[in-house]
């Protein structure tokens, strides 16, 4: 026995078997890029798509976005049919555009329509960063003048859920005058004396936040959200400084007057709800359909 102690037996190391592995399957678990946590993301979806460790809030589709604000079952989808052109000729852009039809369901960065929270009628217009990376083309402008046109011929407030990387460079100047376009529409809003709540989320850059997401009567961000016009190298490289490490976040802006409140998406509905009953013509308390 005390021979067996000291004898030099060989250890071998085994590899299990492709049958014997146990795999994750893809699509099952995600890892959190700011904490590192892995979590289920059937777990993630049910707490908003907000990491329950850390708070980073994970990108969210336009679809998820509509079902987590508007009341079950409220929304009306405006314009679903409207497709880009390609009025340049510019290289690829016909394909790329139809890969990422087929891709997100969407036929455009864009999804607008009505609904209503707690019962109070809205007109709304969700982003979507999975098209071309959310940028403002034609068709996203145009179906957000006339979505701002239904609020304004039905009374509503406009509710924007901005997430861009800013003007579609594929249809160039037809793009940037998407610029003026949404911000004339907004414009007549105002005269009309409705609510326009403007909700930046991460990204909201480029021309997209140097237009309308800016022109909010309140404007809103969601925590950690990327948002301004130029990239953070070239303003370094311009004005020969280097930039505070939390420049162009939303508590930055929050903290120079840029934004009137940072809001965690599981407030979001909540909050723009005491926003719109606050700006109500007449607490009536009948509520609107």
């Amino acid at each position: 026995m005390i021979r067996d102690l000291f004898s030099k037996k060989k250890k071998y190391a085994t590899i299990p078997s492709e049958q014997a592995k146990q795999e994750v399957p893809e699509g099952l678990m995600t890892k959190c890029p700011q904490c590192k946590s892995i979590m289920y993301i059937k777990e993630l979806r049910k707490n908003q798509m907000v990491c329950d460790q850390c708070g980073y809030h994970h990108r969210v589709t336009s679809s998820e976005r509509i079902a987590i604000t508007l009341d079950e079952g409220s929304f009306e989808e405006f314009d679903a049919e409207m497709i880009s052109k390609d009025p340049l000729q510019f290289p690829e852009y016909a394909d790329k555009s139809a890969k990422d039809r087929e891709k997100t369901g969407l036929n455009e960065a864009i999804i607008t329509g009505k609904g209503t929270i707690e019962g109070m009628g809205v007109v709304i217009g969700v982003m979507d960063p999975r098209f071309r990376m959310g940028s403002m083309g034609s068709v996203v402008g145009e179906k957000m003048s006339r979505a701002i046109q239904r609020a304004v011929d039905e009374r509503k407030p406009f509710i924007m859920f901005a997430a861009s990387g800013g003007a579609r460079m594929q249809e160039g100047v037809f793009s940037l005058m998407q610029m003026a376009k949404t911000s004339t529409a907004l414009n007549r809003l105002h005269e009309e004396g409705l609510l326009f709540i403007s909700v930046m989320t991460h990204p909201t850059t480029g021309g997209v936040s140097a237009s309308f997401a800016s022109l909010g009567d309140i404007n809103l961000a969601e925590p950690q959200a990327l948002i301004g016009f130029a990239g953070r190298r070239i303003i370094e490289q311009t004005i020969r400084q280097k930039l505070p490490d939390d420049f162009q976040t939303a508590e930055f802006l929050l903290k120079h007057g840029q934004l009137d409140q940072v809001v965690a998406r599981k407030e979001m509905k909540k909050t723009l709800q005491n926003i719109i009953d606050i700006h109500r013509p007449a607490h009536t308390g009948i509520k609107e359909d």
